[in-house]
């Protein structure tokens, strides 16, 4: 199975992904658990059948933990029938939905914390409606009304947002825009794709499929993540090294905001005047609402290959890498796991504790296999370990989100957070960031692994992933944490984000990254588009 086979997901509150797809934590997985000091909630064991996984009234076919909304979450205020009203000439009353368990399914994203206030019924970030437009122009009518009418808004689309982009100040309105889902041109002559925000990635692989084409762009988050969401965060998916991240695809797109409508990219490269398309892929919302956008395409691989590579340690398999993407041929995806991780092996947990040390770095093709990256590979002290260790990572790659939730069940708190930085930075900035975790959570020592996901000529991502138990307040024990990473990666002279965004959580970090002056210029284009402020209020800046 390939990306393109891959059906979209409908996520439930509360849990990632398809509940038809929940998984089992396996017993190497349970004993490891153990060792970290984490024990199930209530002391209670693992229930006959589910393999110490979720209880059982959680099993496939149930409803989801924070399925439904809260009882709670009725005692808020509801809009003015002259709000609704407005919506609804806009959009229609059928596309207009301001019952309980429509708001509940749109309230924050999915990080860690995010699923913990779920499972909590934390109301306090819930749409007091959802508006599902069907065109651009119903988008821009909408945001043109909001402010007369007091309406904050929030575009939405997969959802999928880890840094708290879906949960501004103040009370909103949802913008849904699941039913922009077209694709609504191919060009084959110049290999670009205009895609509606609202088009799922697994839906956009499809639709291009089906001319022979790939967009190339997988995260880890594409069984529900959009089109829309991918441009407003600037998302980066497996095969960056041979397709670039999605910001890099982006030819132009249309925005609408409160004023008007902006469209961007008259030509694949201009030098007349700043490229404001570089403005608008990654404010999350914040200046308008991406309604489609053009990318580039390339046609279907009709072969793939990928393997592992061993090397003795995590910096002889920087060295590795970085010789690839600084002198190449680089493979489709290039990734490097550090000592811990590839122990621990989050696509295979059966595995768990397996292997006989060293790191591994996965590579792929699209397309031929390249010698002559293995024999980088081998003259920088890289052993071969075959097509099994790649198509593992490449079968298991989004079986691993769906553990979090069988590793809450038992009382673990597991999430992850990344940064980037130049080469020379690199290993001081892992080690920071990773006793500034480890020291941040001594209370709950925590197991901390970490990768490089995406590299480029001069610097490279790091990703980290965080498993230790859960604490009486463990959304107070992830932001103590949080905290400190983030200033461990300023002082390390990292980025607050590679690919994840701003958000709210991010928003302090960002400021002081980019400095006041740069804050003020990006307040300036917001007031200029968004006058009133009803945009994702309180997302960015």
């Amino acid at each position: 199975m390939t990306e393109s086979d891959l059906p979209v997901a409908e996520l439930t509150p509360g849990r990632w992904g398809d509940p038809a797809q929940m998984v089992e934590l396996p017993a190497a997985a349970l004993d490891a658990l153990k060792h970290l000091g984490i024990q199930r909630p209530g002391g209670a064991s693992a229930p006959a059948g589910i393999g110490g996984g979720a209880p059982a009234a959680e099993a496939p076919g149930a409803e989801a933990p924070g399925a439904s909304a809260p009882a709670g979450a009725a005692d808020r205020p509801e809009l003015t029938g002259a709000q609704l009203a407005f919506l609804a000439s806009v959009v229609g009353s059928d596309h207009v939905a301001s019952d309980l368990d429509s708001r509940w399914a749109h309230t924050r994203g999915y990080s860690t914390t995010d699923l913990l206030r779920f499972r909590a019924g934390d109301a306090s970030d819930m749409p007091d409606a959802v508006v599902y437009p069907a065109s651009h122009e119903e988008v821009v009518a909408l945001l043109a009304g909001c402010a007369e009418h007091d309406l904050a808004v929030v575009p939405y689309s997969g959802g999928t947002s880890v840094v708290g982009g879906l949960a501004p100040t103040g009370r909103f309105i949802t913008v849904d825009l699941r039913r922009l889902d077209q694709l609504v041109e191919l060009d084959e002559i110049s290999r670009t794709a205009t895609l509606q925000a609202g088009v799922r990635g697994p839906a956009a692989e499809h639709l291009l499929a089906e001319r022979g084409y790939t967009l190339g762009h997988f995260p880890q988050s594409y069984e529900g993540a959009s089109i829309g969401g991918y441009a407003a965060a600037r998302s980066s998916g497996q095969s960056s090294a041979g397709y670039g991240r999605f910001d890099q695809m982006v030819v132009g797109l249309t925005l609408a905001t409160p004023r008007d409508t902006i469209e961007l990219g008259r030509a694949p490269m201009s030098a007349a005047g700043p490229d404001l398309r570089q403005l608008v892929l990654g404010s999350e919302g914040a200046f308008g609402i991406i309604t489609s956008v053009v990318v580039r395409i390339r046609p279907r691989p009709t072969e793939r290959h990928f393997e592992g590579w061993r090397f003795e340690s995590f910096d002889a398999g920087l060295t590795a890498v970085r010789r690839l993407a600084q002198d190449g041929p680089l493979p489709t995806v290039l990734r490097l796991s550090d000592e811990i991780e590839t122990a621990v092996n989050l696509a295979d947990p059966d595995v768990l504790g397996g292997g006989s040390g060293g790191v591994l770095a996965i590579i792929g093709f699209d397309g031929p296999y390249n010698q002559a990256t293995a024999y980088v590979l081998t003259a920088a002290g890289g052993e071969n370990l075959g097509e099994g260790p790649g198509e593992t990572w490449r079968t298991g790659r989004y079986r691993a989100p769906y553990l979090r939730d069988p590793l809450l069940d038992e009382g673990a708190f597991v999430e992850t957070l990344e940064t980037a930085a130049f080469w020379s930075r690199i290993p001081a900035l892992k080690t920071a960031v990773t006793e500034a975790l480890v020291n941040a959570l001594s209370a709950t020592p925590p197991l901390v692994l970490c990768h490089v996901s995406h590299v480029y000529e001069t610097g490279a991502s790091l990703y980290f992933t965080v498993i230790c138990a859960q604490s009486d307040d463990p959304v107070e024990q992830w932001l103590t944490a949080k905290y400190a990473a983030n200033h461990a990666i300023a002082d390390a002279g990292g980025t607050i984000s590679h690919h994840h965004g701003v958000g709210t959580d991010h928003r302090t970090a960002y400021h002081a990254e980019i400095g006041s002056l740069a804050v003020e210029a990006l307040q300036a284009v917001k007031h200029t588009l968004d006058p009133d402020g009803v945009l994702n209020p309180g997302i960015l800046i």
